[in-house]
Order: structure tokens, then sequence, then C-alpha cells
């Protein structure tokens, strides 16, 4: 490495700059091993000391160190919170930051003033509008960063951040996608009586998101169905699904109300997921009775067939949605139906009949009238068929249909 001086001896140059962070030899490097290289680059280049990379993690709003040359900040497990001290602060004006004093009164790791350096320029890694992290570099001997200093790193965390945010993404939609696939139902309960089927599909663009369907056998011979949609995509989504999937779950076996079940875990969310929401439609139905009782958390209303009729949508009042610590203006409501024989009842997601700047009405009269007394599966097919068509869906759907067979009563096997 070259000798750090006060500035740079030989500015460096746009398209040096550039071949450092696009060599072709640096494309099939796994993420930590591309941005040790890429930083071993910028070291020799900007002839400074240290160079680090922070990545940024939205839901805890920290930043975590990912790779560093120069100084063991990795092997540390260094987080800085969004906004306090040098690195946080570059990352909340998402601008760049020059600092001539390096010491507790301006950094929040202790790492970088025990290391002795004296300066320090840091810059966002941006994405569009998205932060992707922090890039910094150090030197141990006094030093004026400059302008074009600033602007030529600013360069490199551009092109670092595509590179991050590609292969972040990548990850986080395989993680996503398994995730989603182990929380789904991979087969129903077997009771007499009754048939299931069910359709999830992803959105344009996305592997899958926070909606969900979940059918279980709760004591007392009764069934639970659901259908959620958790706000927002990708692997943060599905993981607030699976927890809200199992805290439902357990409420499930305490509590024999929907609504009591839903009034639990609206305080679980609103306490321990402050960020998170969601909408969310909860039944039981009483083998012994066929009767269902459902409690809608600010969710659309199910369709129902019964008999020889055609499919409409159950009158039931929807509560507020699940979380975002909005207190409910009353107790939560639950409607009691009765479902005879040869009844169908379906369940969705938004993303099934809404569309950006369109009523919702005709959507759901497309919706009512693809239901029909076929079994299940055919039933789940005629709906996105005419509810999607050829094209991709836009938003995720989550489609969940059960049908009373005709039959002696309903029990479990």
């Amino acid at each position: 490495m070259l000798p750090a001086v006060p500035g740079i001896s030989e500015p460096v140059d746009r398209v040096s700059v550039l071949e450092a962070v696009t060599d072709v030899a640096l494309r099939h490097m796994k993420l930590d091993e591309f941005l040790r290289a890429v930083l071993v680059r910028i070291q020799q280049l900007f002839e400074v000391d240290t160079a680090s990379v922070l990545l940024y993690d939205s839901a805890a709003e920290v930043l975590t160190v990912e790779a560093s040359v120069g100084m063991d900040e990795v092997g540390h497990g260094v987080t800085v919170p969004l906004g306090v001290g040098f690195t946080g602060r570059v990352g909340a004006t998402r601008s760049p930051v020059v600092l001539d004093r390096v010491d507790h009164t301006t950094v929040m790791s202790p790492l970088l003033w025990r290391r002795g350096l004296r300066a320090l320029l840091g810059v966002p890694m941006l994405a569009g509008d998205d932060l992707v992290g922090v890039l910094h570099v150090g030197s141990l001997t006094p030093r004026r960063f400059t302008e074009e200093d600033t602007r030529l790193l600013h360069l490199v965390a551009d092109r670092v951040a595509l590179t991050i945010q590609a292969e972040v993404s990548g990850a986080e939609r395989a993680a996503a996608t398994a995730l989603q696939r182990s929380l789904l139902p991979t087969r129903f309960p077997a009771i007499d009586g009754l048939r299931f089927a069910a359709r999830y599909i992803p959105g344009t663009g996305m592997t899958v998101g926070g909606d969900w369907y979940d059918v279980f056998t709760l004591p007392g011979d009764r069934l639970g169905v659901v259908i959620g949609d958790v706000a927002g995509h990708g692997l943060a989504a599905a993981v607030v699904m699976g927890r809200l999937r199992s805290a439902l779950r357990a409420y499930a076996l305490i509590y024999g109300s929907p609504a009591e079940v839903l009034t639990n875990l609206h305080a679980k969310v609103s306490h321990f997921e402050q960020r998170s929401m969601a909408t969310v439609a909860y039944g039981v139905i009483d083998l012994a009775t066929s009767r269902l009782t459902l409690s809608l958390a600010g969710h659309l209303p199910p369709a129902l067939a019964l008999p020889g009729q055609a499919a409409t949508l159950l009158t039931a009042p929807p509560d507020i949605p699940i979380g975002l610590g909005l207190t409910p203006p009353w107790p939560r409501r639950e409607t009691v139906i009765d479902l005879p024989p040869g009844s169908v009842l379906a369940l969705y997601t938004d993303g099934l009949v809404e569309r950006p700047g369109h009523l919702l009405d005709p959507y759901l009269r497309q919706f009512l009238d693809a239901i029909t007394h076929d079994d299940p599966n055919t039933i789940c097919t005629q709906v996105t068929e005419t509810l999607l068509g050829a094209a991709p869906a836009r938003d995720d759907v989550a489609l969940l249909v059960v049908r009373l067979t005709p039959g002696d009563g309903l029990a479990t096997t």
C-alpha cells in the first residue's frame, strides 16, 4: 500500500475508480469476498489506511459492519444505530460526512479511535431511493479529504450499492420462499364432509409476501380457518407472517372465541411488532352444528354460496386491522353463519380483487360469479383464471376454499 499523505498526491481518476469496482474478475465472487476485494482497491487508489462497508437493516434501523480492511471491525460485530455517531449520521442524512477529529465525541465505535485514525470520510450507499449502507475510509495521518475525494468515493459507493442490493435481494427472495413454503399448509385436515383447496400466487417481481392461509383442528370438535395479509413484501413480511401464524394458532388453543383470539393477537403485534400491520379473517367451524363463527380484523369479508344459490359476500363487521398500536374503538365482534351441506366458503386476500385506480365492486362481482358448487380445486382454478387470467398478479394472492359435501354431518378422521 502506498503511504498515507495529506491529500491524494496523484489524483484518482474516474476511469480508475470505475475499473476498480466493475472488474469482470469480481463478478463471480461471493458478496463478502467481493466487498473485501473492492475495499482493498479503494485502500490503494485513495491511499487510505482503512476502508469499511456497513449494511443497513431497515427493520432494526441499524448499520452493521459487513467488510473491512485495515482494521478488524467485522470480527467485533459492530452495529451502529441510524443517526448515531459518524456512520449513523451518514446513513441518516444520506450525505457525505468528513471528520478531521476522531474520538468518542465524533464516532460511536471505539475501534475507530483506538486504531489511531486522524481523519474519516463516509458516504452513503444508495440504490435509487433505498439506503443500502455506508462506505467509509480513514487515514492514520492528518488529512483533508477533498470534494474530489468525496465525489469519487460516492461513485464507488453507488456501484457497490447496486451489486449489494442485487445479491441481498436474491438471498432474501430465496430465504423468504423457503420460509413461506414451510409455513403454508402442505396438507389439510382429513374431515368427513369437508373438502379444501387453496392457492398462493406471488405478485409480479416478488417471490413471496405476507399473505397466508391456514386450516387446523381445535379441541371440542372444532376447526379453525384463517386468511391473512401482512403489509409489505419480501423476507421481512414473510417473517412477520410466520410470527402471526404461530401466535394465532397458540391463542386459538387458549380462547374459544375468534374475537378474543384476534384481540390478543392485536395486543401481541402492537407491543412486540410495533411497525407491523396485517388484516386477518379468522373463523371457527363447529363440526357438530356446521356453524361458522367469524371475526374480521380489517379484512374483506369471505364469500358464501349456499346450496343451489349464487355466492354472496358475508355481512360481517370489519374491525380495525391487527397492529400499528391502534386501540379498537369497541370490542372485536363476531358473526355466526350456518353452513348447510353443499355450502361453499371462499376466503381471499385483497390482491385477488383490488386493482390500483379501479373500483373494487366489478372485481368482487367477477369473484362471486366464478364461485360454483364444484369441488374446491376446480373453484380455485375458476377464480384465479377469471380474476388473474394469463397476466401475472400485481400483488400477492391467497385463496382458500372450503366445501361442505352432502352427508350425515361433519367429523374428524
